[in-house]
């Protein structure tokens, strides 16, 4: 029986797999510029209570083109509580907001939205893979009136270097999430994403790379494909 080890065999073929990956991202930006590429920027901060409670706060802030007429900006805040490995519960309340195409942040707006969402994830490993199954009901006030949305996300996250997530460790992810509300025709937006980060230290953790959404009949966040650059920075006690 064939044995890798995850070593300077391994090294080589990742390194390969980044340069790959990198200058898939290099070519999709250069082609967005002419071609309706935006970007999507995140910034997730966290303050961790316990070992089981967490406070975050997160803020984004997207483009229609390539870092230019930006359109949408939301933060959120919320407590997360994580009773075991593969249970997490959060509850959150956000400002989510929505401009006019044509500019940057070009008034009037098309939604201004206060929304409330608790969520569910289920965590399941299996070896180095990590999958996750995360389920979230919206709570949307918008300029349109009160809405419901449900959304459903399937994600798998893969170490490249290591057998699980530490210091050092680079690791690419892909999930896909469907958005449905109450009333017909019940699909609302389909999200694809495929990234790929690198865990610096404890505390920050960034990734980059490609999100794809189809929307149907909406108008609260327009736009079909992103550059996805996030950076999550967990704060500490002293």
């Amino acid at each position: 029986m064939l044995r890798i080890k995850a070593s300077k065999t391994f090294a080589y073929p990742m390194r390969h797999i980044l340069l790959l990956f990198f200058f898939t991202l290099v070519g999709l930006a250069l082609h967005g510029q002419t071609n309706g590429f935006g970007s999507w920027n995140v910034l997730h901060l966290r303050y961790p209570l316990n070992r089981k409670w967490t406070l975050f706060t997160e803020g984004q802030i997207r483009s229609l083109r390539f870092y230019s007429n930006f359109h949408y900006h939301e933060w959120t805040g919320g407590v997360i509580y994580r009773p075991n490995r593969q249970v997490t519960l959060t509850l959150a309340i956000g400002d989510y907001d929505t401009y006019r195409e044509g500019g940057s942040f070009v008034k009037p707006k098309n939604n201004d939205e206060l929304r409330i969402w608790p969520q569910l994830t289920f965590i399941q490993e299996i070896g180095r893979v990590r999958l996750e199954h995360r389920y979230r009901s919206e709570q949307r006030f918008t300029l349109n009136g009160f809405r419901l949305r449900f959304r459903s996300r399937v994600g798998v996250q893969v170490p490249l270097n290591t057998k699980e997530m530490k210091v050092g460790t680079v690791f690419v992810s892909a999930s896909n999430e469907l958005f449905f509300t109450d009333k017909p025709a019940y699909f609302e937006r389909n999200r694809l994403l495929l990234l790929c980060g690198k865990r610096f230290s404890d505390a920050l953790t960034a990734h980059i790379g490609y999100v794809h959404q189809f929307d149907y009949r909406i108008n609260d966040e327009t736009g079909r494909d992103f550059l996805q650059v996030a950076l999550q920075y967990e704060l500490k006690k002293r």
